[in-house]
């Protein structure tokens, strides 16, 4: 269905950003995220009582940005998928996002970017926007060989049987109408939450747009994924559940 386009002033856009121990990129993630924002837009913390204190750096740029900056510290619930969909859930609950975004906290994904998913939805009519790093114009600087040929074995492999609206199923820089999110609530414990959401959304007939976006190192701080090759495979056999759980599910 062809939606009728807005303007961004006409849209809360509220960014999701999960931390644990990431004190050290979360200040300047913020700012650049509030900085290139295109429309009104709020940025909401979910920290799960990081041990480096990066609810600390959030709490004072609350002071500085008391009307776009909000914190929720988690103290005895800890995991990727589950502070996002906190996140989510207040975003539109108590703060009337009409449009949420996420993304990793480490400045590995680039936050002038997020503009770019706002308007595919806002002016373009997508339901949800995905920053792609397997399309043209898009890459990977951040991962080895190994870890850039898993993933592309994975995403081809969900394109085989999800389907080809989508290139990078296990992307995690998304942009998604209030709407779909009330109706898609996310699952699984890391990363395969991503495929899940995506493989449910083409399912249900949503419409999915990519825009390109380049990976790089993170700025700062130790990965949380990837440590080694057996890290590698048993996240990559949960994908691989995952992207069949979709498919045949009723």
């Amino acid at each position: 269905m062809r939606r009728e386009a807005q303007t961004p002033t006409q849209v809360l856009v509220c960014t999701v950003l999960p931390t644990y121990n990431e004190r050290d990129n979360i200040g300047p993630l913020i700012d650049a995220v509030l900085d290139s924002a295109v429309t009104p837009h709020m940025v909401l913390v979910v920290d799960d009582d990081s041990p480096d204190g990066t609810w600390q750096v959030v709490e004072e740029r609350m002071q500085r940005r008391a009307a776009q900056v909000a914190l929720i510290r988690r103290r005895d619930e800890k995991g990727l998928t589950s502070a996002i969909q906190r996140g989510i859930d207040e975003a539109i609950g108590v703060y009337g996002a009409g449009v949420v975004t996420w993304m990793d906290c480490d400045l590995s994904m680039p936050p002038q970017d997020i503009p770019r998913l706002v308007r595919a939805i806002v002016e373009e009519g997508a339901d949800i926007a995905v920053g792609s790093r397997w399309i043209p114009g898009g890459g990977d600087q951040a991962h080895g060989f190994m870890a850039r040929t898993l993933s592309w074995i994975i995403n081809h492999f969900a394109m085989l049987l999800l389907g080809r609206q989508v290139h990078d199923y296990t992307s995690g820089f998304i942009a998604a109408r209030a709407e779909v999110l009330r109706r898609i609530r996310l699952r699984g414990d890391y990363g395969e939450y991503c495929i899940d959401l995506l493989g449910r959304a083409v399912r249900l007939g949503y419409r999915v747009q990519e825009t390109p976006y380049l990976c790089v190192p993170r700025a700062s701080g130790a990965s949380k994924t990837g440590a080694n090759l057996w890290d590698y495979l048993v996240k990559g056999r949960k994908y691989v559940t995952t992207i069949w759980r979709v498919r045949f599910d009723a």
